[in-house]
């Protein structure tokens, strides 16, 4: 099979995203497929190996990004985030594939906006799709769904950039005091996140926030065990428990080796195991639900605006106009 793995990308998440595609490329050449590696950044063709590390291009000649551009610190990448969209649609690799397995982390990768371009040029990838995506990668909208569906979540708030709003110490005493989480409501691999001890941490942990996001979410602190399951399709895969030994599983814990222990399956048990598993299987179904409806939904207003432009029968009233009263009942 002809598959294009697609990372890089200009997101916080450029780095292990290379290191996520580069691990999948040589798993997928190891049985027996054509790969091509290709940086959504500028488009280009990353050959064996030299995947990893491979350093942000410069931009295109451009405009200057708008001061306001969320998540962007440095230059190069926001010019050039304006472009990688365009960079995908037009390469040729991409109009050769078969499949496009997606090893992109945070941003357009992982917000439905690459899903959504793929989705346009009939093209098969994989991971969920546009809409899905684009909630999953929204803390807010998921957690309103979770809250929606009965799924337990952590209280929260959210506070909007435009908005001028900061979180206060009423804010952390409204999601249960101390210590709370603040970070961003659109951002992985914890970036900008702070564990929050006191009232004093609050608008540095805000600023920081604000660096990856114009949107940041303030959050109850939840003690107790890591645990992550994977979902494939409509099966839960073994709980895994996550030790990190700093005590939180941040970006270094995460991406150093030694840094973290991990535990497969999780020593729970068995009751404690199922219950994980269910509430993962719901989470993911929620997200899917709610795409499903949203196309729905979409699908119906297109037919009816389509059948609201459509030219009006012989003798029959224009669209909007008065039909005649209903005849009076019998």
């Amino acid at each position: 099979m002809n598959i294009v793995v697609l990372m890089g990308g200009t997101s916080a998440e450029r780095e292990i995203s290379l290191r996520t595609g580069s691990g999948i490329a040589k798993a997928l050449r190891a049985r027996g497929h054509d790969v091509t590696a290709v940086d959504t950044a500028d488009g280009a063709v990353l050959l064996p190996g030299g995947e990893p590390g491979r350093p942000l291009p410069e931009p295109p000649a451009g405009p200057a990004a708008p001061a306001s551009a969320p998540r962007e610190d440095d230059a190069r990448a926001t010019a050039l985030a304006r472009r990688q969209e365009a960079s995908i649609l037009r390469s040729a690799e991409l109009a050769r594939a078969d499949l496009v397995f997606l090893a992109l982390h945070g941003g357009a990768g992982e917000d439905g906006t690459v899903q959504a371009l793929l989705d346009l040029a009939g093209k098969p990838y994989t991971g969920s799709g546009m809409l899905a995506s684009a909630m999953a990668m929204d803390k807010a909208v998921t957690k309103r769904l979770f809250e929606h569906a009965g799924i337990p979540t952590p209280a929260w708030r959210l506070f909007r950039r435009r908005e001028g709003h900061v979180p206060t110490d009423h804010d952390a005493q409204a999601v249960g005091g101390y210590p709370v989480i603040v970070k961003p409501n659109d951002e992985g691999s914890t970036f900008g996140l702070t564990v929050v001890a006191d009232a004093r941490g609050l608008a540095p942990a805000y600023e920081e926030a604000l660096r990856y996001s114009n949107d940041v979410l303030l959050e109850a602190f939840i003690p107790g065990r890591e645990l992550t399951v994977a979902v494939l399709g409509d099966q839960a895969l073994p709980v895994i428990e996550i030790r990190p030994k700093s005590g939180l599983y941040d970006y270094e814990s995460k991406y150093t080796a030694g840094k973290s222990e991990y535990f497969c399956p999780a020593d729970l048990p068995d009751a404690k195991t199922h219950e994980v598993q269910e509430l993962s299987i719901r989470s993911c179904r929620v997200l899917d639900t709610a795409e499903d409806l949203c196309e729905r939904i979409a699908a119906l207003a297109l037919t009816r605006a389509h059948g609201e432009r459509r030219p009006a029968a012989p003798g029959a009233a224009p669209t909007g106009a008065p039909s005649a009263a209903p005849a009076p009942p019998s």
